[in-house]
């Protein structure tokens, strides 16, 4: 929660008990455990951000930075992929091919470089995208680093991860159901 807010452990500690005193969230136990949204909670997001995107220039700004996710979206999923399975064996990809990782990584950075402009003026537009770029930029490093993971691993703060979080964030903010063009 602290990478995704960009708050400290006690402002976190903080913020999810009175929210949970307000039935906003609720504790999970378990393999997975964490807070998740009750109702009220999705409500309460939901006009949150209503109001966080009401100006115009916002609008304008988050509509624009949508624009230029979408044209790499499907980029970076065939990206994703690439990484994932070898083509055309369709084999998964045992990393064991230096040159091949090199090049899809470089792949990865070109489409990372176009993205990051794209979200500049959302960034500016509203604080919480300020937090995407360096995440993005932060698994790219992990990746080059040779953090295998970094790159698509599900639940890992992976590059794909920070991605999907970015999308589901834009349509949210832009109150829009994800359709054919989301998918690249």
């Amino acid at each position: 929660m602290a990478t995704l807010s960009g708050l400290e452990g006690k402002e976190i500690a903080a913020e999810l008990a009175a929210c949970a005193e307000d039935n906003l969230v609720q504790r999970l136990e378990g393999h997975i455990a964490g807070y998740m949204l009750t109702p009220a909670g999705k409500q309460a997001h939901h006009s949150l951000l209503v109001v966080d995107v009401q100006a115009p220039a916002t609008q304008a700004a988050l509509n624009a930075a949508y624009n230029s996710f979408l044209k790499l979206n499907g980029t970076c999923k065939q990206i994703c992929t690439d990484w994932q399975i070898r083509e055309p064996t369709g084999l998964p990809n045992d990393h064991k091919d230096y040159a091949y990782d090199r090049f899809v990584i470089e792949e990865l950075a070109d489409t990372h470089k176009r993205m990051i402009a794209g979200l500049t003026p959302m960034a500016a537009a509203l604080d919480r995208f300020g937090l995407y770029p360096p995440r993005l930029t932060g698994a790219l490093r992990r990746i080059r680093g040779g953090d295998i993971a970094a790159f698509a691993r599900p639940m890992a703060n992976s590059y794909h991860d920070i991605w999907m979080e970015l999308h589901q964030d834009l349509l949210l903010s832009l109150q829009r159901k994800r359709s054919a063009l989301d998918e690249g």
